[in-house]
């Protein structure tokens, strides 16, 4: 498997917050312990990173806005393997924030993602598969360009699920691809305003003529299709990593024939054992998801985010 706001509360911690904070902490004690923890038949491995960057202005003639990015991640590989039966499990978490000293913050970077796998080896590079994964956000997201006061988005808003049977080919240990073609998946925005709005690709609620809601929308969107997801791991050279993970689902039940694309890119440069260098891009693609662009045309966008991080860690 590859490779952790407009608004920031100051009311007491969610529950969700404490989670976080419990398993960061976990995973720091984990991360100074030592290199890999070996359990009888589990594996654990792991990496802790903290990404930061700062500029400070004071009566600077050309022009500038002090500021200060941070951005915490917390990746976690937990394997199991005895004779033909494994269990492989991935934890990505991140959540960053851009704070500009005279404005409040600016949320760069939220994730979270778990992917769990049961594999039964057939023959000697092919498995039989069941692989499920879970991916949401933690805090509320905003669209700076357009309203900074206005969520579009929070914790399981989206929340996505799917699970499924499969088969694997793995014929080096650096690259596996995987296709699941009877894979149950749902959307889930547990949040009725955006429900209702039909954010992240629902059926939106039915308004009568003075805008008053006559049926909400609900809050599950359920489909049914074939997935794919190929991962590979390699240093191409010594201490320089390239990790990419592509995703693609075929919803049989809605437009088979249109592919949604996930697409996770990460270069690592290994500068030493606590200071690196990583590129990632993430491009994904999904038909039914609306996006207005700035001239005020409305449609199914590519959507693509690249980070260019300075990040001080260790690896476990």
């Amino acid at each position: 498997m590859i490779y952790i706001c407009r608004n920031i509360e100051t009311r007491k911690l969610t529950t969700m917050k404490r989670l976080l904070l419990i398993i960061f902490l976990v995973g720091t004690f984990a991360a100074y312990s030592q290199d890999t923890i070996q359990l009888g038949n589990w594996t654990i491995m792991g990496k802790i990173s903290l990404n930061v960057s700062q500029a400070y202005f004071s009566n600077w003639s050309q022009g500038g806005t002090s500021n200060f990015t941070g951005i915490g991640k917390y990746n976690m590989i937990a394997d199991y393997k005895k004779n033909k039966h494994g269990w492989n499990n991935y934890l990505d978490l991140a959540l960053g924030y851009n704070i500009f000293f005279e404005d409040l913050p600016l949320k760069t970077e939220d994730k979270i993602e778990y992917i769990t796998a049961y594999r039964y080896q057939l023959h000697k590079h092919w498995y039989f598969t069941v692989m499920g994964k879970f991916a949401s956000q933690f805090a509320k997201g905003y669209n700076y360009e357009v309203d900074s006061t206005i969520y579009v988005s929070k914790f399981m808003a989206p929340g996505y699920i799917d699970v499924g049977p499969g088969i694997t080919y793995e014929p080096v240990d650096w690259f596996f691809v995987n296709l699941s073609p009877l894979t149950p998946a749902w959307l889930i925005v547990n949040d009725q305003r955006l429900a209702d709005e039909g954010s992240f690709g629902l059926e939106p609620a039915e308004y009568d003529t003075a805008g008053n809601v006559i049926n909400h929308a609900r809050r599950v969107k359920t489909m049914f299709g074939a997935k794919l997801v190929a991962v590979l791991s390699y240093e191409i050279i010594k201490n320089i990593n390239v990790g990419t993970k592509l995703e693609l689902f075929s919803d049989y039940l809605n437009n088979p024939q249109n592919i949604d694309v996930n697409w996770q890119v990460l270069i690592g440069l290994k500068v030493n054992d606590w200071l690196n260098v990583d590129f990632q891009t993430t491009l994904w693609y999904d038909d039914d998801i609306m996006i207005t662009d700035k001239d005020g045309n409305t449609g199914p966008r590519t959507q693509f985010r690249q980070l260019l991080l300075l990040s001080v860690g260790y690896s476990f």
